[in-house]
């Protein structure tokens, strides 16, 4: 066998060899370290993964793409399994607003917060909203993630939620990177069903859901389950219909009050359950004994001042498997960059850098259904890699604040070289 390209001399080869499941507890350090270690990529999956030099069955000839690893930590492509990556508008006019003490429900119950961005992405085009959510994922790509979850709920009616999704399945047919989508329509109470949630989530139910999946636009189903927002009834009546149409389950789960968020996610045995800042340690305990994944997002904690942060070092020891994200959105983390969230993740809920590289890689593709093609650098895998110039994962999360991606390999083919996109 030829191989197409191969990166040698990698001075640290991350692999998360092992199975395609979530990793808990301990688990959560074994992340597959391979020093001066070789890969070889051939018809976009990878082929030979080790160390020193490449086995005789493969070789290389004048077309094959040689990268030099000396001195560069490669990772599995990175996995971002919650973003809201389209939606219109900005809302950089509630900075002043937080400022001077108001906080993330003040915001939402004066009319800003989602409301704000719900009546910039009913009033944008497909064309206005693509192009934003394109320059975002063009970023994030540049940061080393070669597969990201793309949330709806900027509409809150039927048609500007099935556009969200449309934008997001073209982007998936056309971007290097992959996109996995959510329906979030349950994602706030329009302010004309203020009285009458229950309406909205019948429209929520028997309009929108059947509309979603006709167009098969959605892998997953998500609510906001919070206070002032919708309850836990509410919320599990929305995902056991989510269920028969085919939609897995996931939820904005305790983020800001201990509303059982966890527990429900438990109880409807969701695939993933995200923030949990404020989740009780019964709820993690049914998390770990389903197997729920704890989907963090500590840039959210950090953007809204909260003081506090999702308890990792706990959910852990529990065994509750545990994820990363951005959470990019226009209010609450406006930023696509996946390697802050690892500092932040080490410096504020104290998760090592092992731990960090499990949940943005293998834990971050079990959150999004995607772990048998991508999260890990393995014999039959899509060769998605990310190439830091970094000598091993600890400097990335040290040295903080910048974009230390060399190279990026989607699919087999280089897409991002010297940290900017190329052939895109």
């Amino acid at each position: 066998m030829i191989a197409d390209i191969v990166v040698k001399n990698i001075s640290q080869l991350i692999t998360l060899e092992g199975e395609n499941r979530p990793r808990v507890g301990k688990e959560m350090m074994e992340i597959g370290l391979i020093e001066n270690g070789i890969l070889a990529i051939k018809d976009g999956v990878i082929k030979y993964v080790g160390q020193g030099e490449l086995p005789s069955n493969i070789q290389m000839d004048n077309d094959t793409q040689i990268i030099d690893g000396k001195g560069k930590t490669v990772t599995p492509g990175l996995v971002d399994p919650h973003t809201h990556l389209v939606h219109g508008g900005s809302r950089e006019n509630e900075l002043d607003m937080k400022l001077k003490g108001a906080k993330y429900l003040d915001i939402l119950k004066a009319g800003g917060g989602i409301h704000s961005t719900v009546k910039s992405t009913k009033g944008a085009s497909f064309e206005e909203l693509y192009k934003k959510a394109e320059k975002s994922l063009n970023t994030m790509l540049e940061f080393g993630m070669t597969t990201v979850e793309a949330k709806s709920g900027y509409g809150l009616d039927t048609e500007t939620e099935l556009k969200q999704l449309r934008v997001a399945k073209k982007l998936n047919e056309n971007h290097p990177a992959d996109i996995v989508s959510t329906f979030l329509g349950a994602h706030a109470i329009p302010t004309e069903y203020k009285g009458n949630v229950d309406e909205f989530v019948d429209i929520v139910v028997n309009d929108m859901m059947p509309k979603v999946q006709e167009e098969k636009l959605a892998d997953f189903c998500d609510v906001f389950c919070e206070e002032g927002v919708f309850t836990v009834e509410q919320t599990k009546k929305i995902l056991n219909a989510a269920k028969k149409y085919g939609m897995k389950s996931k939820l904005h789960a305790d983020e800001i009050e201990p509303l059982g968020g966890a527990e429900l996610s438990a109880d409807v045995e969701a695939i993933s359950a995200d923030h949990l800042v404020a989740a009780s340690e019964k709820g993690m305990e049914m998390m770990a004994e389903k197997g729920v994944i704890a989907d963090l997002l500590p840039g959210t904690s950090f953007n809204l001042g909260m003081g506090k942060f999702a308890n990792a070092r706990r959910m852990i020891e529990l065994g509750v498997p545990v994820a990363l994200s951005t959470d990019y959105n226009p209010g609450s983390c406006p930023t696509e960059n996946i390697q802050f969230i690892m500092t932040l993740a080490s410096l504020r809920m104290k998760m090592t850098p092992e731990e960090v590289i499990t949940a943005v890689t293998i834990n971050s593709a079990c959150s999004i259904g995607r772990q048998e093609e991508i999260g890990s650098i393995a014999v039959g895998k899509k060769a998605d890699l990310a190439i830091f110039d970094s000598p091993n994962i600890s400097y990335i999360i040290y040295h903080f604040g910048i974009n230390h991606i060399d190279k990026v390999i989607k699919n087999g083919q280089l897409v991002v070289d010297n940290g900017k996109i190329i052939n895109v």
